[in-house]
């Protein structure tokens, strides 16, 4: 049995992902394969869309307690896990994906999400497109 994606949304900080997953760019580049992937969400990273550390310096809060109205019921949260990165844009998931906050009870199973990349959403850790107003690059 594979091991169920896991995605924990770390408060003041970064995406951490856990499972059978790919990382690839817009184009469908492979950026990483593996089983664990620490991606930024504050939008200040230089090594985007890895997590640098940026958000410990530039003020970047989010308490990392959600709510996710479009959970889910999953037969499954293992199997093969796609994250693309869009261009100056959030971060597409693709897969069987357990999401789980800070207090370790909020969560949600989801088979395909948007998340936030540039650190402005105000439904954070989901995309909402404040990407396009705040002039997000990376």
């Amino acid at each position: 049995m594979s091991q169920p994606n896991i995605l924990t949304i770390r408060p003041d900080g970064p995406l951490q992902f856990e499972g059978d997953l790919t990382l690839q760019d817009a184009d469908g580049n492979v950026l990483l394969q593996g089983n664990e992937a620490w991606l930024c969400r504050c939008g200040r990273s230089r090594d985007k869309p890895y997590c640098d550390g940026a958000h410990k310096h530039c003020g970047f809060t989010d308490p990392a307690v959600f709510e996710d109205t479009r959970g889910e019921s999953l037969q499954s949260d293992s199997g093969h896990l796609t994250l693309i990165v869009k261009q100056n844009a959030m971060l597409l998931v693709k897969g069987p994906l357990t999401l789980v906050s800070r207090d370790g009870q909020s969560g949600s199973t989801r088979n395909r999400t948007a998340l936030c990349r540039c650190g402005e959403s105000k439904n954070k850790p989901f995309c909402d497109a404040s990407h396009n107003a705040c002039g997000f690059r990376g």
